[in-house]
């Protein structure tokens, strides 16, 4: 991790049946891999798995991960970020959270 990344925000949630909800989010500066100045990692994990990966790792740009497969994702802002992300856990579980 870059020496300048500043944690803006981190939150964990462990449900009930183990499931694992994490968002971390840092201020980087910008570069071609993060034009946006931020760093991210948004995960899903169930059972041990991750289910459902939002982030841009170093070299990859903004991407999201869905049961073993990475897609492209379109990085507007934050909020939208979130929401898409708990939009498709709320998909998977077939419940809101």
């Amino acid at each position: 991790m870059h020496s300048k990344a500043k944690l803006l925000f981190h939150r964990k949630n462990i449900k009930s049946n183990g499931d694992i909800i994490e968002m971390k989010i840092w201020q980087v500066p910008d570069s071609k891999d993060k034009p946006h100045g931020l760093k991210y990692s948004l995960v899903y994990i169930q059972n041990g798995k991750r289910i459902i990966g939002f982030d841009n790792a170093e070299g990859k740009g903004d991407h999201k991960h869905y049961r073993g497969k990475e897609y492209g994702y379109d990085f507007t802002n934050v909020d939208n970020l979130i929401k898409d992300f708990y939009n498709m856990i709320e998909k998977i579980r077939g419940d809101r959270l």
